[in-house]
């Protein structure tokens, strides 16, 4: 039989027990469920593009398991830095980005006036999809290896497109040229990759490195020839060989979509973003996104973490070798 004292100690033990579980309900109570309005995701880019088209396959699935509508707005200027930098300075804790690889690696080394800093001015949620690079060029070049002993030979009249200095295209072709054998090409920027492919179909230009959605239309077509990939074999173009196939050997390089925060995001906003989005684009997204041309990914935060800090890597020594610079 318990004593006085005994029956006293637990009934004070008990009471002080009850009193701290309250507390703590209180508290997890008091923390606001996220999202607690609509939540807007910026792209950089016009409507009907490539990170337009990943960011509203993201943001159809997200409504619904957010229980919240997800709108997507384009603000494009400025290849994406422009939206990036409104999304850093972000403070309603509902703002959040699709951006592309530059955004995140190679921003930072050619524009020592970029608003954001990459490194610190992000919450990373998640690397959402990727595509790899595909070297398209004039119907009547060689084709395969080939292709490489030519551009050699071609003394500095060869030229190639991108979507501007800076841009995937412009250093992958760098990294590419300086991969098969040094060759020389001039780099000829355009303002978007509908007017890169007006100047292979019209000789200005005799290649470019472009997404494999928006080159094989006139691969299919016979207009442009597939060389080949800079990553990988893809499902995107199953049939085009990879450039290390063809004796090129460098490291894949693809174009890729991220979801982002502000610094500031929730904590709240971060966990519930990195159950939900894997599970979206590796679920009901994913067909979508390969339809826009896009391998679906999904990957945690720290996922993103490391693609960016290896990609920095590969993109930073193209830059400086070339002493590639955006005024």
């Amino acid at each position: 039989m318990l004593n006085k004292t005994t029956r006293s100690c637990l009934r004070l033990l008990a009471a002080a027990t009850a009193l701290a579980a309250t507390a703590w309900c209180s508290g997890a109570m008091a923390q606001p469920a996220w999202p607690s309005k609509p939540v807007k995701i910026l792209v950089g880019f016009p409507g009907g593009s490539t990170p337009d088209m990943a960011a509203r396959a993201l943001a159809e699935v997200l409504a619904k398991s957010l229980g919240q509508p997800v709108l997507v707005e384009n603000k494009p200027g400025a290849s994406g830095d422009i939206a990036a930098d409104q999304v850093a300075k972000a403070s309603d804790d509902h703002t959040l980005g699709v951006v592309i690889n530059g955004n995140l690696t190679s921003a930072k080394l050619l524009k020592a006036s970029l608003p954001y800093d990459p490194a610190k001015d992000f919450a990373f949620v998640s690397l959402l999809a990727t595509a790899p690079l595909m070297l398209a060029a004039q119907p009547e070049l060689p084709a395969g290896a080939d292709f490489f002993v030519a551009a050699r030979a071609s003394a500095g009249k060869w030229s190639y497109g991108s979507v501007g200095i800076g841009s995937v295209g412009h250093l992958g072709m760098e990294y590419v040229k300086s991969r098969a054998g040094n060759f020389d090409a001039v780099h000829v920027p355009y303002n978007g990759n509908p007017a890169v492919i007006t100047a292979i179909l019209g000789g200005q230009v005799q290649m470019a490195l472009m997404p494999p959605g928006i080159a094989l239309p006139q691969v299919k077509a016979g207009k442009m020839k597939a060389i080949g990939l800079t990553g990988p074999r893809s499902a995107l173009a199953p049939d085009i060989p990879s450039l290390a196939e063809l004796g090129v050997q460098m490291d894949a390089l693809e174009v890729w979509v991220a979801l982002v925060g502000p610094a500031g995001l929730s904590a709240a906003a971060q966990e519930r973003l990195a159950r939900e989005v894997p599970a979206a684009v590796n679920g009901e997204a994913r067909e979508r996104l390969l339809t826009s041309g896009w391998q679906a990914v999904g990957s945690s935060a720290d996922g993103l973490r490391q693609r960016v800090a290896r990609e920095t890597e590969i993109l930073g020594g193209i830059i400086k070798a070339r002493s590639i610079k955006i005024e």
